[in-house]
């Protein structure tokens, strides 16, 4: 995809968002269409949650370890600061921001920004997670990506916790987390 022109020659913007479980790609997914953007000579800006630092603290990192530069922020509404005259904007783990998210993303898109998000559709427990739902319902393109049932096989939908932890929010991998498909994780 790319940023076409309308008649008037003014840029149009859109949302897309890839969602899924953990080890499903997303990240893997972002970073490939971010870099396909830089190679389109196109302006661009990457944002993360200040939290999440399991693999760096500048960079958006797959579980594969593909990386690339990013910005990492505290709430949404910094990235409409940082995001000035730019052409694309990626997030990352999306479902770890406040709930302006959701009116940033659509802001930057009537700007004429194209904006790529990446985040958990539900939580450990299947739930919806944070602005995840708000997003997907007001983005242009959907991508749902599913990662492979370590159970059975199958496709997985969710982010089983291995652990007892209480709370939604527990940064960790393949030690704290499993994907497995619906049947195995009512199992």
């Amino acid at each position: 995809m790319f940023i076409e022109p309308n008649i008037t020659g003014e840029r149009r913007g859109w949302i897309e968002v890839i969602c899924g479980s953990m080890f499903s790609g997303k990240t893997e997914e972002l970073i490939r269409r971010l870099k396909r953007v830089k190679i389109a000579n196109l302006k661009v800006e990457i944002f993360k949650p200040a939290i999440d630092v399991r693999y760096h603290e500048m960079q958006v990192v797959s579980h594969d370890s593909n990386a690339i530069l990013s910005t990492p922020i505290e709430n949404s509404q910094t990235i409409l600061l940082l995001a000035q005259d730019v052409d694309v904007v990626g997030i990352d783990e999306a479902q770890f921001f406040d709930e302006e998210i959701i009116h940033v993303c659509e802001t930057l898109a009537v700007r004429g920004v194209r904006v790529i998000v990446a985040g958990l559709d539900m939580d450990f427990l299947g739930k919806p997670f944070g602005p995840m739902p708000q997003l997907l319902a007001i983005a242009d393109y959907i991508t749902k990506l599913h990662a492979i049932c370590v159970k059975c096989g199958n496709i997985a939908n969710i982010s089983h916790r291995k652990t007892t932890q209480g709370s939604q929010v527990l940064l960790g991998e393949k030690d704290v987390y499993e994907p497995l498909c619906r049947h195995c994780y009512h199992l």
